[in-house]
Protein backbone atom coordinates (compact mmCIF):
# COMPACT_ATOMS: atom_id res chain seq x y z
CA UNK A 1 0.00 0.00 0.00
CA UNK A 2 0.96 3.51 -0.34
CA UNK A 3 1.88 5.31 2.63
CA UNK A 4 2.95 8.68 2.32
CA UNK A 5 4.20 10.70 5.13
CA UNK A 6 8.42 11.73 5.93
CA UNK A 7 9.14 10.34 9.57
CA UNK A 8 9.78 6.92 8.20
CA UNK A 9 11.95 7.81 5.68
CA UNK A 10 14.12 10.12 8.04
CA UNK A 11 14.99 7.23 10.67
CA UNK A 12 15.78 5.12 7.46
CA UNK A 13 18.55 7.34 6.03
CA UNK A 14 22.22 6.48 6.85
CA UNK A 15 23.47 10.04 6.15
CA UNK A 16 21.11 12.81 7.97
CA UNK A 17 22.88 15.78 5.87
CA UNK A 18 23.30 14.70 2.46
CA UNK A 19 26.69 15.95 0.77
CA UNK A 20 25.44 16.21 -2.54
CA UNK A 21 23.21 18.98 -4.35
CA UNK A 22 19.92 17.98 -5.23
CA UNK A 23 17.51 19.01 -8.02
CA UNK A 24 14.46 18.13 -7.16
CA UNK A 25 11.35 17.29 -9.73
CA UNK A 26 7.73 17.31 -9.12
CA UNK A 27 4.55 17.49 -11.05
CA UNK A 28 2.18 15.02 -13.04
CA UNK A 29 3.39 14.68 -16.19
CA UNK A 30 6.89 15.38 -17.89
CA UNK A 31 8.84 15.17 -14.45
CA UNK A 32 10.86 12.27 -15.78
CA UNK A 33 11.79 13.84 -19.10
CA UNK A 34 12.56 16.57 -17.00
CA UNK A 35 15.16 14.40 -15.13
CA UNK A 36 16.70 12.78 -17.79
CA UNK A 37 17.33 15.79 -19.90
CA UNK A 38 18.69 17.62 -16.77
CA UNK A 39 21.14 14.52 -16.53
CA UNK A 40 22.13 14.48 -19.85
CA UNK A 41 23.37 18.09 -19.39
CA UNK A 42 25.37 17.42 -16.58
CA UNK A 43 26.84 14.46 -17.57
CA UNK A 44 28.05 16.49 -20.77
CA UNK A 45 29.48 19.33 -18.46
CA UNK A 46 31.42 16.41 -17.03
CA UNK A 47 29.88 16.90 -13.65
CA UNK A 48 29.82 13.92 -11.54
CA UNK A 49 25.63 12.88 -11.31
CA UNK A 50 23.08 10.41 -10.33
CA UNK A 51 19.62 10.70 -11.33
CA UNK A 52 16.39 8.96 -9.30
CA UNK A 53 13.22 8.43 -11.32
CA UNK A 54 10.57 6.27 -10.74
CA UNK A 55 8.87 3.52 -11.31
CA UNK A 56 11.56 1.57 -12.90
CA UNK A 57 11.59 0.09 -16.24
CA UNK A 58 12.51 -3.45 -16.67
CA UNK A 59 14.32 -4.32 -13.40
CA UNK A 60 14.34 -2.32 -9.59
CA UNK A 61 17.48 -0.71 -10.13
CA UNK A 62 17.28 0.72 -13.55
CA UNK A 63 15.63 3.48 -11.65
CA UNK A 64 18.66 4.63 -10.25
CA UNK A 65 21.80 5.58 -12.74
CA UNK A 66 25.26 7.27 -11.92
CA UNK A 67 27.03 9.17 -15.11
CA UNK A 68 23.84 7.72 -16.90
CA UNK A 69 24.39 4.62 -16.70
CA UNK A 70 22.30 2.25 -14.08
CA UNK A 71 23.70 1.40 -11.24
CA UNK A 72 25.11 -1.99 -10.87
CA UNK A 73 23.17 -4.99 -9.84
CA UNK A 74 25.13 -6.24 -6.98
CA UNK A 75 25.88 -2.62 -5.66
CA UNK A 76 21.89 -1.61 -5.42
CA UNK A 77 21.57 -5.43 -4.10
CA UNK A 78 24.34 -4.50 -1.55
CA UNK A 79 23.10 -0.79 -0.03
CA UNK A 80 19.61 -2.04 -0.30
CA UNK A 81 19.90 -5.27 2.06
CA UNK A 82 22.11 -2.67 4.51
CA UNK A 83 18.72 -0.54 4.05
CA UNK A 84 16.03 -2.81 4.73
CA UNK A 85 18.28 -4.57 7.67
CA UNK A 86 18.33 -1.06 9.52
CA UNK A 87 14.72 -1.05 8.42
CA UNK A 88 14.07 -3.83 10.38
CA UNK A 89 16.40 -3.44 13.56
CA UNK A 90 15.12 -0.26 14.07
CA UNK A 91 11.57 -1.58 13.27
CA UNK A 92 10.74 1.52 11.45
CA UNK A 93 8.29 -0.04 9.23
CA UNK A 94 9.43 1.75 6.20
CA UNK A 95 7.72 1.46 2.97
CA UNK A 96 8.71 -0.13 -0.39
CA UNK A 97 9.32 3.17 -2.11
CA UNK A 98 10.70 4.86 1.31
CA UNK A 99 13.29 1.64 1.30
CA UNK A 100 13.96 2.66 -2.12
CA UNK A 101 14.65 6.28 -2.06
CA UNK A 102 16.77 5.51 0.95
CA UNK A 103 18.48 2.92 -1.47
CA UNK A 104 19.36 5.39 -4.16
CA UNK A 105 20.65 8.33 -1.61
CA UNK A 106 22.75 5.90 0.00
CA UNK A 107 23.90 4.93 -3.60
CA UNK A 108 24.99 8.35 -4.49
CA UNK A 109 26.60 9.04 -0.83
CA UNK A 110 28.35 5.82 -1.70
CA UNK A 111 29.39 7.15 -5.22
CA UNK A 112 30.65 10.61 -3.94
CA UNK A 113 28.35 12.32 -6.26
CA UNK A 114 27.91 16.34 -7.42
CA UNK A 115 24.50 16.45 -8.50
CA UNK A 116 21.80 14.24 -7.92
CA UNK A 117 18.42 14.68 -9.83
CA UNK A 118 15.29 13.50 -8.25
CA UNK A 119 11.86 12.79 -9.12
CA UNK A 120 8.93 12.76 -6.59
CA UNK A 121 7.73 9.51 -6.48
CA UNK A 122 3.88 10.57 -5.62
CA UNK A 123 2.52 14.38 -4.82
CA UNK A 124 5.16 15.63 -3.06
CA UNK A 125 4.81 17.23 0.23
CA UNK A 126 4.96 13.92 1.86
CA UNK A 127 6.80 12.17 -0.46
CA UNK A 128 9.68 10.26 0.60
CA UNK A 129 12.07 12.01 -1.68
CA UNK A 130 10.89 15.04 0.09
CA UNK A 131 13.13 14.56 3.24
CA UNK A 132 15.80 16.94 0.47
CA UNK A 133 16.07 19.64 2.70
CA UNK A 134 18.38 21.85 1.06
CA UNK A 135 17.76 21.27 -2.51
CA UNK A 136 19.71 23.48 -4.98
CA UNK A 137 16.82 24.38 -7.02
CA UNK A 138 13.25 22.49 -7.39
CA UNK A 139 11.16 21.55 -10.51
CA UNK A 140 7.68 21.78 -11.07
CA UNK A 141 6.41 20.32 -13.94
CA UNK A 142 3.19 19.96 -15.80
CA UNK A 143 0.28 19.59 -13.52
CA UNK A 144 -3.01 17.10 -13.94
CA UNK A 145 -5.67 14.82 -12.19
CA UNK A 146 -4.10 11.55 -11.48
CA UNK A 147 -3.95 9.65 -8.23
CA UNK A 148 -6.92 12.22 -6.68
CA UNK A 149 -7.74 9.79 -3.94
CA UNK A 150 -4.44 10.56 -2.27
CA UNK A 151 -3.39 13.87 -3.87
CA UNK A 152 -7.05 16.06 -4.08
CA UNK A 153 -10.46 15.76 -6.34
CA UNK A 154 -8.77 19.13 -8.12
CA UNK A 155 -6.06 20.83 -10.12
CA UNK A 156 -5.84 23.08 -7.39
CA UNK A 157 -5.35 20.60 -4.37
CA UNK A 158 -3.37 18.72 -6.44
CA UNK A 159 -0.83 21.66 -7.02
CA UNK A 160 -0.97 22.43 -3.45
CA UNK A 161 0.65 18.90 -2.80
CA UNK A 162 3.68 19.65 -5.37
CA UNK A 163 3.95 23.18 -4.17
CA UNK A 164 5.12 21.23 -0.85
CA UNK A 165 8.70 20.35 -2.37
CA UNK A 166 9.43 23.82 -2.65
CA UNK A 167 11.96 25.62 0.29
CA UNK A 168 12.45 28.29 1.94
CA UNK A 169 14.76 30.65 -0.16
CA UNK A 170 15.44 28.10 -2.94
CA UNK A 171 14.28 28.96 -6.74
CA UNK A 172 11.39 26.84 -8.59
CA UNK A 173 11.03 26.54 -11.77
CA UNK A 174 7.28 26.15 -13.04
CA UNK A 175 6.12 24.88 -16.56
CA UNK A 176 4.34 28.25 -17.29
CA UNK A 177 1.56 26.14 -19.22
CA UNK A 178 0.04 25.44 -16.05
CA UNK A 179 -3.12 27.09 -15.85
CA UNK A 180 -3.74 29.98 -13.57
CA UNK A 181 -4.77 28.71 -10.88
CA UNK A 182 -2.32 26.10 -10.47
CA UNK A 183 0.54 28.84 -10.96
CA UNK A 184 -1.46 30.78 -8.63
CA UNK A 185 -1.28 28.43 -6.15
CA UNK A 186 2.32 27.90 -5.97
CA UNK A 187 2.84 31.55 -6.14
CA UNK A 188 0.92 31.84 -2.87
CA UNK A 189 2.61 28.69 -1.35
CA UNK A 190 5.87 30.06 -2.01
CA UNK A 191 4.98 33.22 -0.39
CA UNK A 192 3.88 31.41 2.29
CA UNK A 193 7.30 30.03 3.15
CA UNK A 194 9.89 32.38 1.56
CA UNK A 195 10.73 30.30 -1.41
CA UNK A 196 11.47 31.89 -4.62
CA UNK A 197 12.28 33.12 -7.51
CA UNK A 198 9.37 31.35 -9.22
CA UNK A 199 11.06 30.94 -12.44
CA UNK A 200 8.81 30.34 -15.50
CA UNK A 201 6.81 32.94 -18.23
CA UNK A 202 9.34 31.09 -21.14
CA UNK A 203 7.88 34.13 -23.24
CA UNK A 204 9.07 36.35 -20.84
CA UNK A 205 12.81 34.92 -21.53
CA UNK A 206 12.11 35.09 -25.59
CA UNK A 207 15.92 35.31 -26.38
CA UNK A 208 16.81 32.43 -24.30
CA UNK A 209 13.97 30.18 -25.89
CA UNK A 210 15.41 31.47 -29.19
CA UNK A 211 18.70 30.07 -28.55
CA UNK A 212 17.94 26.93 -27.16
CA UNK A 213 15.97 26.29 -30.18
CA UNK A 214 18.23 27.49 -32.53
CA UNK A 215 20.75 24.72 -30.85
CA UNK A 216 18.45 21.82 -31.38
CA UNK A 217 17.08 22.76 -34.53
CA UNK A 218 17.49 19.20 -35.90
CA UNK A 219 14.85 17.93 -33.21
CA UNK A 220 11.46 17.26 -33.92
CA UNK A 221 10.11 18.43 -30.29
CA UNK A 222 6.71 18.20 -29.22
CA UNK A 223 5.22 21.45 -27.37
CA UNK A 224 5.14 19.72 -24.08
CA UNK A 225 8.70 18.58 -24.99
CA UNK A 226 9.84 22.17 -25.43
CA UNK A 227 7.89 23.20 -22.18
CA UNK A 228 9.97 19.80 -20.43
CA UNK A 229 13.55 21.36 -22.17
CA UNK A 230 12.95 24.78 -21.21
CA UNK A 231 12.27 23.05 -17.44
CA UNK A 232 15.40 21.42 -17.61
CA UNK A 233 17.56 24.49 -18.87
CA UNK A 234 16.51 26.56 -15.98
CA UNK A 235 17.21 23.94 -13.40
CA UNK A 236 20.63 23.08 -14.91
CA UNK A 237 21.36 26.78 -15.04
CA UNK A 238 20.37 27.42 -11.45
CA UNK A 239 22.19 24.70 -9.99
CA UNK A 240 25.26 24.96 -12.03
CA UNK A 241 25.05 28.70 -10.51
CA UNK A 242 25.23 26.99 -6.97
CA UNK A 243 27.79 23.97 -7.72
CA UNK A 244 29.66 24.96 -10.92
CA UNK A 245 29.97 28.57 -11.88
CA UNK A 246 32.79 28.18 -14.02
CA UNK A 247 31.06 26.05 -16.52
CA UNK A 248 28.29 27.86 -19.33
CA UNK A 249 25.18 25.71 -19.49
CA UNK A 250 24.73 27.07 -22.62
CA UNK A 251 27.00 24.53 -23.98
CA UNK A 252 25.47 21.73 -22.74
CA UNK A 253 22.25 22.42 -24.25
CA UNK A 254 23.23 20.57 -27.57
CA UNK A 255 23.24 17.44 -25.58
CA UNK A 256 19.42 17.29 -25.21
CA UNK A 257 19.39 16.06 -28.70
CA UNK A 258 20.46 12.80 -28.28
CA UNK A 259 17.88 11.74 -25.09
CA UNK A 260 15.25 9.59 -25.72
CA UNK A 261 13.40 8.82 -21.98
CA UNK A 262 12.18 5.27 -22.98
CA UNK A 263 8.39 4.93 -23.24
CA UNK A 264 7.55 8.15 -23.93
CA UNK A 265 6.64 8.90 -27.87
CA UNK A 266 9.01 5.90 -28.72
CA UNK A 267 9.18 3.93 -31.54
CA UNK A 268 10.09 0.58 -31.43
CA UNK A 269 10.51 -2.76 -33.58
CA UNK A 270 8.34 -5.99 -32.34
CA UNK A 271 10.02 -7.79 -35.76
CA UNK A 272 11.45 -10.44 -33.88
CA UNK A 273 8.20 -10.94 -31.50
CA UNK A 274 5.32 -11.46 -34.35
CA UNK A 275 6.97 -10.20 -37.33
CA UNK A 276 5.43 -6.78 -37.78
CA UNK A 277 8.10 -4.92 -40.57
CA UNK A 278 6.40 -1.52 -39.33
CA UNK A 279 7.57 0.19 -36.47
CA UNK A 280 4.92 0.23 -32.91
CA UNK A 281 4.56 3.25 -31.10
CA UNK A 282 4.53 2.98 -27.47
CA UNK A 283 3.86 5.38 -24.64
CA UNK A 284 2.96 5.03 -21.04
CA UNK A 285 0.41 7.79 -21.08
CA UNK A 286 -1.91 6.50 -17.98
CA UNK A 287 -3.92 9.79 -17.03
CA UNK A 288 -6.06 11.92 -18.51
CA UNK A 289 -3.55 14.91 -19.37
CA UNK A 290 -0.97 12.93 -20.84
CA UNK A 291 -3.82 10.75 -23.26
CA UNK A 292 -4.58 14.36 -24.61
CA UNK A 293 -1.53 14.39 -25.68
CA UNK A 294 -0.86 11.14 -26.76
CA UNK A 295 -4.09 11.09 -29.21
CA UNK A 296 -2.49 14.61 -30.63
CA UNK A 297 0.23 13.27 -31.94
CA UNK A 298 -1.66 10.02 -33.02
CA UNK A 299 -4.29 12.02 -34.61
CA UNK A 300 -0.94 14.21 -36.76
CA UNK A 301 1.31 11.28 -37.09
CA UNK A 302 -0.49 8.59 -37.81
CA UNK A 303 -3.68 9.26 -39.16
CA UNK A 304 -2.53 11.33 -41.70
CA UNK A 305 -3.37 8.88 -44.65
CA UNK A 306 -6.86 7.80 -42.79
CA UNK A 307 -6.08 4.74 -41.68
CA UNK A 308 -7.87 3.51 -38.56
CA UNK A 309 -5.45 2.76 -35.52
CA UNK A 310 -5.10 -1.05 -33.77
CA UNK A 311 -4.31 -0.40 -29.71
CA UNK A 312 -3.12 -2.71 -27.25
CA UNK A 313 -3.93 -0.85 -23.89
CA UNK A 314 -3.66 -1.69 -20.19
CA UNK A 315 -4.79 0.52 -17.48
CA UNK A 316 -3.86 0.40 -13.25
CA UNK A 317 -6.82 -0.17 -11.07
CA UNK A 318 -8.25 3.20 -9.59
CA UNK A 319 -7.35 5.10 -12.53
CA UNK A 320 -10.26 6.93 -14.62
CA UNK A 321 -10.23 4.71 -17.55
CA UNK A 322 -12.60 6.35 -19.55
CA UNK A 323 -11.03 9.55 -19.20
CA UNK A 324 -8.01 8.31 -20.35
CA UNK A 325 -9.61 6.35 -23.86
CA UNK A 326 -11.16 8.95 -24.93
CA UNK A 327 -8.53 11.51 -26.49
CA UNK A 328 -7.27 7.82 -27.75
CA UNK A 329 -10.24 5.66 -29.21
CA UNK A 330 -11.67 6.29 -32.71
CA UNK A 331 -15.10 4.71 -33.57
CA UNK A 332 -13.78 2.91 -36.15
CA UNK A 333 -10.01 1.55 -34.15
CA UNK A 334 -9.28 -1.83 -33.43
CA UNK A 335 -8.21 -2.56 -29.18
CA UNK A 336 -6.76 -5.66 -27.41
CA UNK A 337 -6.80 -4.77 -24.21
CA UNK A 338 -4.83 -6.88 -22.32
CA UNK A 339 -3.39 -7.01 -18.28
CA UNK A 340 0.32 -6.09 -17.00
CA UNK A 341 2.08 -8.76 -15.08
CA UNK A 342 3.29 -8.46 -11.56
CA UNK A 343 5.22 -5.11 -10.77
CA UNK A 344 8.21 -6.27 -9.14
CA UNK A 345 8.82 -4.02 -5.83
CA UNK A 346 5.20 -2.48 -6.05
CA UNK A 347 2.78 -5.01 -4.49
CA UNK A 348 -0.08 -2.14 -4.53
CA UNK A 349 -0.11 -1.88 -8.31
CA UNK A 350 -2.63 -4.19 -9.96
CA UNK A 351 -3.67 -3.69 -13.56
CA UNK A 352 -7.37 -3.39 -14.24
CA UNK A 353 -9.24 -6.15 -15.98
CA UNK A 354 -8.82 -6.10 -19.66
CA UNK A 355 -12.84 -6.22 -19.87
CA UNK A 356 -13.30 -3.19 -17.88
CA UNK A 357 -11.50 -1.84 -20.25
CA UNK A 358 -13.17 -2.92 -23.14
CA UNK A 359 -16.75 -1.75 -21.23
CA UNK A 360 -15.55 1.29 -21.02
CA UNK A 361 -14.58 1.91 -25.04
CA UNK A 362 -17.82 -0.03 -26.36
CA UNK A 363 -20.05 3.51 -26.44
CA UNK A 364 -17.31 4.78 -28.48
CA UNK A 365 -17.14 2.02 -31.20
CA UNK A 366 -18.07 2.11 -34.59
CA UNK A 367 -19.26 -0.30 -37.71
CA UNK A 368 -15.09 -1.61 -38.69
CA UNK A 369 -14.17 -1.76 -34.72
CA UNK A 370 -12.61 -5.23 -33.48
CA UNK A 371 -11.76 -5.77 -29.86
CA UNK A 372 -10.35 -8.61 -28.02
CA UNK A 373 -8.89 -8.96 -24.52
CA UNK A 374 -5.94 -11.03 -23.46
CA UNK A 375 -4.20 -12.00 -20.01
CA UNK A 376 -0.87 -11.81 -21.66
CA UNK A 377 1.30 -9.25 -23.71
CA UNK A 378 2.69 -11.48 -26.34
CA UNK A 379 -0.92 -12.65 -27.16
CA UNK A 380 -2.30 -9.30 -27.49
CA UNK A 381 1.23 -8.01 -29.37
CA UNK A 382 0.54 -11.01 -32.14
CA UNK A 383 -3.54 -10.64 -32.41
CA UNK A 384 -2.74 -6.51 -32.94
CA UNK A 385 0.09 -7.23 -35.91
CA UNK A 386 -2.51 -9.59 -37.65
CA UNK A 387 -5.17 -6.91 -37.28
CA UNK A 388 -3.44 -3.96 -37.96
CA UNK A 389 -1.61 -5.47 -41.07
CA UNK A 390 0.59 -2.84 -41.23
CA UNK A 391 -1.40 -0.13 -40.09
CA UNK A 392 -0.69 2.19 -36.97
CA UNK A 393 0.13 0.06 -33.67
CA UNK A 394 0.45 2.27 -30.62
CA UNK A 395 1.07 0.64 -27.38
CA UNK A 396 -0.05 2.65 -24.41
CA UNK A 397 -2.48 3.20 -20.95
CA UNK A 398 0.39 2.32 -18.68
CA UNK A 399 4.19 2.63 -17.91
CA UNK A 400 3.75 -1.31 -16.47
CA UNK A 401 2.20 -2.15 -19.69
CA UNK A 402 5.55 -0.86 -21.86
CA UNK A 403 7.64 -2.49 -19.26
CA UNK A 404 6.15 -5.47 -19.90
CA UNK A 405 6.87 -5.05 -23.86
CA UNK A 406 10.37 -3.91 -23.41
CA UNK A 407 10.93 -7.09 -20.92
CA UNK A 408 9.87 -9.29 -23.90
CA UNK A 409 13.27 -8.53 -25.66
CA UNK A 410 15.41 -9.51 -22.80
CA UNK A 411 18.29 -7.03 -21.73
CA UNK A 412 21.66 -7.41 -21.42
CA UNK A 413 24.00 -6.23 -18.40
CA UNK A 414 27.63 -4.46 -19.37
CA UNK A 415 29.82 -4.56 -16.39
CA UNK A 416 29.10 -1.50 -15.09
CA UNK A 417 25.29 -2.52 -14.96
CA UNK A 418 24.11 -0.42 -18.16
CA UNK A 419 21.20 -1.90 -19.65
CA UNK A 420 21.13 -2.43 -23.10
CA UNK A 421 17.86 -3.22 -25.00
CA UNK A 422 18.78 -4.84 -28.45
CA UNK A 423 16.84 -4.16 -30.97
CA UNK A 424 13.77 -1.87 -29.89
CA UNK A 425 14.58 1.55 -30.51
CA UNK A 426 14.36 2.35 -34.27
Amino acid sequence: MIELGLARINRLLREKHLPWGAIHVAGTNGKGSICAYISAMLHAGHVSCGRFTSPHLIDRWDCITIQEKVVPRSLFQHVESITKQRNEEECIGASEFEILTATAFDIFTHEGIDIGVVEVGLGGRLDATNVLKEPLVTVISKIGKDHQSLLGNTLEDIAYQKAGILKRGVACVLDDTNSESVRTVIANYARQIGAGPIIGAAHHHANQVARIWETLSRGDYEEHQKANIYCAFQALRIALEHKHPDIDPWILVSALQDVQWPGRLQTISIKRLTGRVDGVLIDGAHNAQSARILGSFVDRRLRQTGQNVTWVLAASQGKAIRDILCPLIKPDDHVVAVEFGTVDGMPWVQPAAATEILENIKEKSGSGLRMSAFKDVMGALSWATETAAGGPLVVAGSLYLVSDVMRLFGEIEDGAGHIIRGDQSL
